[in-house]
């Protein structure tokens, strides 16, 4: 095995013994030495991957001591609470606090902590404008002409490629193209609903989500989710009698963080199989993990093809190219008719290019250097939060994805501290955005995929500031 790869195996595998707890806060390391001999490796492959971990802040040095577990790894903070199951609560809609919040997000003085994506400085952008020139010489029509309705072959082939990173089996064939993510659940929603139908849906969750939901006039049921662990599934069986479809993010949702476990996922999607329940599944973060390998996306295990996976590069690659796709299963025929009828195609440049940058292996090599990025600044924030913030604050523990949900104390009301926040030029997105109802009145969401310096920290020290001010 190459010394490069081999080096951060070795890492990895000490870093999920710190995870697991396996190795505990403050716990000495097995020396240098004694890990050389076990894993018959040299001193300095060992040292490159304690270099790994220190940069990570996982473990420290202490001279003439050796090698323990930081404590800036395991938070002291709680994680946040998982809601109740309340069928009849009366809506209370965001509408108010999304504009508010979007009308400052082009205020380039603010330490934007609301804008859920990928800050610049970490996408390859000069990379992709070589992609556009290139594709510009190449396409036959540079761009110009319509694409058949079901997407541009090259993108849809290296999407079915990707898959096997899931151990996905898709095809081309199996793939429609869409103008991102959330273009794909329009089209996913509209396939598998009719006004009027039920949809279940994890909460808190993405207001767009929300918002597009309603929009088709739809009914939604907001399933308890749980930070870690993701939506309750007794919950969703006491629900199955009165929906018609669910619409979930499996793998590091927005703005929990959570990943559903495998067997749950197995489970939902027999469950969902067995009632004839379509399942739309929004994939957007799967692949920013931080740990060992990427979670599989309930479509893994989906037989009778009732899972409607749904992906797209805004999260990861470029946010304004607007390329996604969904890989509709038995409903491909139906989606492909409603695409037709609604955008006829989608715009081929875009897609040829991303199609290029996925061909020749860069995206996996920016996807490995985006992942470390966010890793080392998910651990900085969480460091600020537990220094800066109220002791009571509960917090969430992602292990992938760039967003932390916060709990603060039930007297906080993050409606009214955005509003003084916004006096500091500090924005981040109140708990009340990412429901129907009237909860999340006292949480936030962090947006962590920002350059880490000494500003950011700052900011993070005066929120903390503004939220002690209020309890006084």
């Amino acid at each position: 095995m190459p010394r490069e790869i081999l080096y951060l195996k070795i890492a990895r595998i000490i870093e999920d013994q710190i995870s697991s707890g396996t190795l505990k806060t403050g716990e000495k390391l097995p020396s240098i030495r004694t890990i050389q001999k076990i894993y018959n490796i040299s001193i300095n492959t060992v040292k490159q991957a304690f270099l790994e971990l220190e940069s990570k802040s996982l473990i420290e040095s202490k001279p003439k001591s050796g090698f323990y577990v930081s404590h800036s790894f395991h938070s002291k903070l709680e994680l946040p609470s998982v809601s109740q199951l309340q069928l009849s609560q009366q809506e209370k809609t965001p509408e108010d606090l999304i504009s508010k919040v979007f009308n400052t997000l082009t205020h380039k003085d603010f330490t934007q902590f609301a804008l859920g994506v990928v800050d610049k400085s970490m996408l390859p952008i000069a990379k992709l404008n070589k992609g556009v020139v290139k594709v510009l010489r190449n396409l036959e029509d540079s761009g110009t002409g319509y694409e058949p309705a079901q997407g541009n072959i090259n993108l849809r082939r290296n999407i079915a490629k990707w898959s096997f990173t899931w151990d996905g089996h898709l095809t081309e064939d199996d793939i429609v193209t869409t103008s991102g993510a959330l273009n794909a659940l329009f089209y996913a929603l509209i396939t598998v609903t009719e006004p009027g139908d039920t949809v279940a849906i994890e909460s808190p969750v993405y207001f767009g989500i929300l918002q597009m939901i309603k929009s088709l006039g739809l009914h939604i049921i907001e399933l308890p989710t749980h930070p870690v662990t993701g939506i309750s599934i007794e919950d969703l069986k006491k629900v199955l009698p009165k929906i018609n479809a669910c619409c979930f993010v499996t793998n590091f949702n927005n703005p929990l963080g959570s990943c559903m476990p495998e067997e749950n996922k197995k489970e939902v999607v027999h469950l969902l199989s067995k009632h004839n329940i379509p399942l739309i599944e929004d994939d957007l973060y799967g692949d920013i993990f931080f740990g060992a390998s990427r979670p599989k996306p309930c479509k893994a295990f989906d037989e009778t093809g009732n899972v409607l996976w749904c992906g797209s590069v805004s999260k990861t690659l470029a946010p304004g190219y607007r390329v996604g796709w969904v890989a509709p299963g038995k409903f491909k025929e139906k989606t492909i008719r409603k695409k037709l009828l609604n955008t006829m195609s989608s715009p081929p440049l875009y897609q040829e290019v991303i199609a290029d940058f996925m061909e020749h292996g860069r995206y996996e090599h920016h996807l490995r250097t985006l992942r470390n990025t966010l890793y080392n600044n998910c651990l900085h924030f969480k460091k600020a939060i537990e220094k800066y913030f109220p002791e009571n604050t509960k917090i969430s523990n992602p292990q992938g994805g760039f967003v932390l949900w916060l709990e603060l104390d039930p007297r906080i009301d993050t409606a009214v501290l955005y509003d003084i926040a916004v006096q500091h030029k500090i924005g981040f997105a109140p708990g009340r955005m990412f429901t129907q109802h009237n909860r999340y009145n006292n949480c936030m969401r962090l947006n962590f995929a920002i350059k880490w310096d000494e500003k950011v920290e700052d900011s993070l020290k005066t929120l903390g500031l503004l939220i002690k001010q209020q309890l006084q």
